[in-house]
């Protein structure tokens, strides 16, 4: 039975970190680049003037991670508690916390997200107000994803309670099989290759949903064989305690509605894009250089946060909270200086980084310079940013880092760019603009939270008469 990582609570603050961030680091970015070479591979092989085929994908995602709210908020509510409680080194708890999750997610994803989802998937294509070129190629792949939507999400479950209870490496591992897979499927399905047919964009979606169920089941192989912190119960159930799933959702919940306001801003963001002419080139200019481009700023900081968040929570399990408030503080520093680096490639090799995608168009060329620029100052905010939210939510203080949310994209993001379309002020690059203001917003909120101690003291305990019972 594998024992507890004890240099998370003790030692060297920037030891404690860096274990940790390196690895949920390299995870994110390994996470984030099945998606990236999908949408090279699309913008190569799958035809269109403005790169309609990789806004068919980032319009169907954007739409897609807004259903799932709920498993967002099962996601970090888990993963708070069992930090907690991997601080004070109880296995049993860790384990029950875990399995009471998946069992609620399973039934979330399969029960409600997959029907509702394919119902409505034209509906809210609709909404958004897409080009019926780009709405042939979304309607199959957001389907496909809403069906199978349970392979994704239950394995950011099962590699976030890794990541939670002290093991990066092996969520790390598990993450590198996944990728690896969905790159090989997604290139055999996208190009045709061999005896396989070209599926172009549902290529794409068929290695998306395909790769984490085989995953999933090396992951429950490990726990089973006891190689894990995490251990299967001994006597299985298949309803979740509501105490425990009680305190998951309280303290999930916020971070969950949290998610679903960022992306729903985000839809929005698509739904102003599509008001304005040009549209689908600035969908195409969006996708590559906010969903993809970007990513490389948001899925390192994802990692980070990741980290941040789970130090951050151990440390309050093993009763010292300010020794984890000072190892996000060295989180924040650090995610700044890799946004900066990033931002240094954005401005001054712009075409060589569109170019990847096969975008020729020149609408798209200057729309995607003038959004990398933008984002180049961005990426310095998000990313500590992201480390400090995720200090505070590790914490269990959920509610804040929503509120901000809710200041930042439907405040400002939205209520500026409704007011410029009001006035009829409203086009493509200050959108991008506003972009980059929501981001200060965010940051300068967030800083201010961080800077004082309640946040801390959050209470987010199992009853205890649980606790002993089990």
């Amino acid at each position: 039975m594998k024992r507890f990582d004890e240099e998370i609570i003790s030692g060297n603050v920037l030891n404690s970190l860096w274990k940790l961030t390196w690895p949920l680091v390299l995870l994110n970015l390994i996470n984030g680049m099945h998606g990236f070479i999908d949408q090279i591979l699309v913008g190569h092989f799958v035809p269109g003037k403005h790169n309609e085929g990789n806004a068919a994908i980032g319009v169907s995602w954007q739409l897609f991670i807004v259903m799932v709210v709920l498993i967002a908020s099962i996601s970090h509510g888990m993963n708070v508690l069992i930090a907690r409680y991997t601080g004070k080194q109880d296995r049993r708890m860790v384990s029950k916390i875990f399995f009471d999750a998946f069992l609620t997610g399973a039934f979330f994803l399969v029960g409600i997200v997959a029907p509702l989802g394919y119902l409505f998937s034209p509906h809210l294509l609709h909404f958004i107000g897409v080009e019926e070129i780009v709405y042939r190629q979304s309607l199959p792949y957001l389907r496909l994803l809403f069906i199978f939507n349970w392979t994704l999400f239950l394995m950011i479950l099962v590699t976030g309670a890794f990541q939670a209870s002290g093991e990066p490496k092996l969520a790390l591992k598990l993450n590198i099989l996944n990728a690896s897979l969905n790159i090989i499927i997604s290139f055999i399905l996208i190009t045709g290759l061999g005896i396989f047919p070209s599926l172009g964009v549902m290529g794409a979606g068929i290695g998306t949903v395909l790769a984490p169920a085989i995953s999933l089941l090396v992951a429950f192989y490990l726990m089973l064989r006891g190689k894990t912190i995490i251990q299967l119960p001994s006597e299985r159930y298949w309803l979740p305690n509501m105490e425990v799933l009680k305190t998951i959702i309280r303290v999930g919940l916020p971070t969950g509605i949290q998610g679903v306001v960022l992306n729903i801003a985000g839809v929005f963001l698509i739904k102003y894009i599509s008001s304005m002419p040009n549209s689908t080139a600035g969908q195409s200019a969006y996708t590559i250089c906010y969903t993809q481009l970007f990513s490389i700023v948001t899925w390192t900081s994802f990692g980070l946060r990741s980290a941040c968040a789970t130090v951050m929570g151990q440390n309050i399990g093993a009763g010292n909270p300010q020794r984890g408030k000072k190892a996000v503080q060295a989180g924040a520093y650090l995610g700044a200086l890799w946004g900066a680096t990033v931002g240094i490639i954005f401005v001054f090799f712009p075409t060589p980084l569109l170019s990847l995608f096969n975008a020729q168009s020149e609408l798209v060329l200057s729309y995607g310079k003038a959004l990398l620029q933008c984002l180049a100052f961005s990426g310095i905010l998000l990313s500590a940013t992201l480390a400090m939210t995720g200090g505070i939510q590790g914490s269990g203080a959920t509610r804040l880092p929503m509120l901000i949310a809710l200041v930042s994209q439907i405040g400002v993001l939205l209520g500026v760019c409704e007011l410029l379309y009001v006035l009829d002020m409203l086009n493509i690059y200050r959108i991008w603009y506003v972009i980059l203001l929501a981001h200060f917003i965010r940051y300068v909120l967030t800083l201010t939270v961080f800077r004082t101690d309640g946040w801390t003291k959050t209470k987010v305990e199992i009853p205890l008469q649980l606790e002993i019972a089990e």
